[in-house]
């Protein structure tokens, strides 16, 4: 066990990770140079096309130190976006070291600060790297001493490195074995393996991604899942050279993956611990539940696939345990799913993974989130969706989830970005100079304001430099309304949203125009209202499409044309009270899309 080294690597988004990953794979000899091609160990057509890893990937490298030892290195790329920090902290506990990758010219952000608290609550140690020295405007010593000064680290012994270029790469190796520490375990005693992640196979069932902690497993082992109790004889165990490569046994320190043979994804969840089903252990601590923020429903375009999509999610959840969903249904859209996402770019994955790898054509309604609703007894319920808000009689008060935001940003965008949050009802709550150029503003803002487009908003108003991080800080009372949207006088309630009070015109104003533009032309006039109650707040009208009648009247009285116009006024009153209109997928999608 002295010979095994586990660790991750953590960064902020495009700040050379799976790059770095590369080149360890390269140096070490796992994978031939026929083998190799960028983003190795990305492995989705999503990961490629998007330049952001998404899923967290083991891989198992062979290294010979310079004296002459032979290490055994298990490493564990994670993603950097902030949607995806539950796939980090999980990877976190199956480690004992984390390399902590900083841009050379970007320096520290939002999210290299959140993965390093991350890393050093799971008591890991962290060997801070600079890469993209190569680059014209990279300034390496100024980040290495940013980085020594947050460490409390000397800035001449943070490593140098190029991962394009493969400058640096041994030293990183290097270092790896010897700073960080030989995994903690007992081979004799009894079996404990943390599940840390798992994906589902159509020939071997559900396939976990384990730690050892303590024990072995080999073939013979019974093995059990200590939470939900499920038993199996192991079909496959391996290890990752990245491919799945079967091995006779996987012992304490080591990580591999077992193949359960479960055919139902509930049985094997993330966190759990596997143990010896005839002399079992106790379990490991796991990970807390992700809590979902963004909220919103999924149903299929055609009510025949309802139970194909109830499989996709199953098995996305498998690979994905930061997902949850429940069942629901809708007058407009019928059988569907509610399902929680950590955020608008978790959805955005989502989406696109049942669009691409499950064939499915889906429906998603605008986004919303959870507020706890205070009834007249002092009951609080959780309403995550317009349609279960209370009725205002039985209502004491609406409070809303407040996050506490850090931006890190160049000096001379502090304007921009105080506008924006303002406008957002966002509260200051600090403002802190990281350096002479470069500054932390911190906030408090309702989640509500932040889920649709403030990301894209803020990347836009500081020309891409500014880096977000956020957390959840409290829920708060507020003044919310249900805002109902009537198409022909008919509520859609797919479309319905909660609304802070001052806000609800201007929101009432942009949909119903948006609408406006994206419904289709009917045979008769559709008025497309906003609606608080009983009360309009806001209306438009999409014109009738209309045949020319009076083609055949050239001239003549004008009694004639009078008549055959009312002729056309009643058949259209007539087709208005039959009439239904198709509401497309980009209405939707319009209200992702409101302008301030």
């Amino acid at each position: 066990m002295n010979q095994i080294r586990n660790f991750c690597i953590i960064a902020h988004v495009d700040h050379g990770k799976s790059t770095l990953a590369d080149r360890l794979l390269e140096t070490t000899g796992t994978v031939s140079k026929r083998e190799m091609h960028e983003q190795l160990l990305d492995t989705m057509d999503l990961e490629r096309e998007k330049g952001v890893t998404i899923k967290a990937s083991a891989v198992r490298m062979d290294y010979t130190a310079l004296d002459g030892q032979k290490y055994e290195i298990n490493l564990i790329d994670t993603p950097g976006h902030v949607d995806f920090t539950y796939e980090v902290s999980r990877a976190l506990n199956a480690c004992e070291g984390a390399l902590l990758v900083v841009d050379a010219s970007q320096g520290i952000e939002a999210q290299t600060l959140a993965n390093l608290y991350l890393a050093l609550e799971a008591n890991l140690h962290v060997i801070p790297v600079i890469n993209k020295i190569d680059l014209p405007h990279a300034r390496p010593d100024e980040v290495a001493k940013e980085v020594g000064e947050l460490l409390g680290d000397d800035p001449d012994r943070i490593l140098r490195i190029s991962a394009k270029e493969g400058l640096g790469i041994r030293e990183v190796l290097e270092r790896v074995v010897t700073d960080v520490p030989p995994p903690k375990g007992d081979e004799t005693a009894r079996l404990q393996a943390l599940i840390f992640d798992s994906h589902y196979d159509a020939y071997k069932g559900v396939i976990a991604y384990a730690r050892v902690m303590n024990g072995t497993i080999t073939m013979k082992t019974k093995l059990r899942l200590y939470a939900t109790g499920a038993a199996c004889e192991a079909i496959e165990i391996g290890t990752f050279t990245p491919r799945m490569t079967p091995c006779a046994s996987i012992g304490a320190g080591e990580v591999g993956y077992i193949a359960t043979g479960f055919k139902s994804v509930r049985e094997a969840r993330v966190g759990d611990t596997l143990v010896d089903a005839v002399n079992p252990a106790e379990p490991l601590i796991g990970y807390k539940p992700a809590k979902p923020m963004v909220f919103a429903g999924i149903y299929p375009t055609f009510s025949d696939d309802y139970p194909l999509l109830r499989d996709a999610l199953d098995k996305l959840q498998l690979n994905d345990a930061s997902l949850s969903f429940v069942p629901e249904s809708s007058a407009a859209l019928g059988f569907g799913f509610r399902v929680g996402f950590l955020g608008m770019f978790h959805m955005e994955i989502i989406q696109e993974r049942l669009e691409r790898e499950y064939d499915l054509d889906v429906v998603i309604t605008a986004p919303s989130v959870e507020y706890e609703a205070v009834l007249t007894g002092g009951k609080v319920i959780a309403v995550d969706r317009p349609s279960d808000m209370p009725d205002p009689s039985k209502l004491e008060e609406m409070r809303e989830p407040w996050m506490k935001i850090q931006i890190f940003s160049p000096k001379e965008f502090i304007g921009p970005i105080m506008e924006l949050v303002t406008r957002r009802r966002g509260e200051s709550v600090n403002m802190e100079y990281l350096d002479p150029n470069r500054v932390m503003l911190t906030y408090r803002l309702p989640l509500a304001e932040m889920i649709i487009d403030f990301y894209d908003k803020l990347k836009s108003g500081t020309k891409g430099y500014a880096s977000l991080d956020y957390s959840f800080d409290e829920y708060r009372t507020g003044d919310l309304v249900k805002m109902d949207i009537l198409v022909n006088g008919e509520p859609l309630d797919s479309m319905s949203m909660i609304v802070h009070r001052d806000h609800a015109q201007h929101k009432g104003i942009a949909l119903t125009k948006k609408f406006k533009e994206v419904i289709p032309r009917q045979m008769f006039e559709v008025p497309i209202q906003a609606a608080i109650g009983a009360k309009i707040i806001a209306r438009e009208t999409k014109p009738a499409m209309r045949k020319d009648v009076l083609a055949k009247c050239y001239g003549g009285d004008i009694t004639r044309k009078r008549k055959l116009l009312e002729k056309q006024k009643e058949g259209k009153k007539r087709m208005k009270t039959v009439g239904s209109v198709e509401i497309p997928q980009e209405a939707f999608m319009a209200m992702l899309k409101l302008e301030d």
